[in-house]
């Protein structure tokens, strides 16, 4: 991992020109729903439809996918992009990222935003080791495209952090 202030080596910069779009990654935890701004996102397969995200070992997010055995992806385009936003930093006491914002539950039960320009509802299916990140993989069950546009893709200037 680079120091902020210091120039990113010739491989975080080549990393960082890796395109990758913006999700909202949704499960259900222990106290109702709970997210996190995705980026390493994939489509795996047509047949079952398959997803794999990639969630931190050390993020919470990682055991409530794995007990609820589901996760939601809601992509962002420009419109939609403001819904980040509560994911960010420390919300006051109380406050989920979840209050005010237009939600969809499926009939999986799994809650995703429907301001996103589609979402996804994923079956667990697997994961994988790698570093200090589980890529898990998810069959998709339900989905839909809420309005025309075009996903948000998010370039870094150091590939080895966020």
């Amino acid at each position: 991992m680079t120091p902020k202030d210091a120039q990113p080596t010739p491989l975080a910069q080549a990393l960082g020109r890796i395109p990758c779009g913006l999700f909202l990654a949704t499960t259900q935890g222990p106290d109702g729903p709970m997210g996190f701004i995705a980026s390493f996102v994939q489509q795996m397969g047509f047949e079952p439809p398959t997803i794999a995200i990639a969630v931190g070992k050390d993020r919470d997010h990682l055991e409530a996918i794995r007990a609820s055995g589901r996760f939601g992806l809601s992509l962002l385009d420009k419109p939609s992009s403001a819904l980040m936003g509560r994911f960010f930093g420390k919300l006051p006491e109380g406050e989920t990222p979840f209050d005010g914002q237009a939600l969809h539950t499926t009939s999986a039960n799994s809650t995703v935003f429907t301001d996103a320009l589609a979402w996804f509802d994923c079956k667990l299916a697997g994961e994988h080791e790698t570093g200090d990140h589980f890529v898990v993989f998810g069959v998709v069950e339900e989905a839909a495209q809420t309005h025309d546009g075009d996903p948000m893709v998010h370039l870094r200037a150091d590939g080895l952090s966020y």
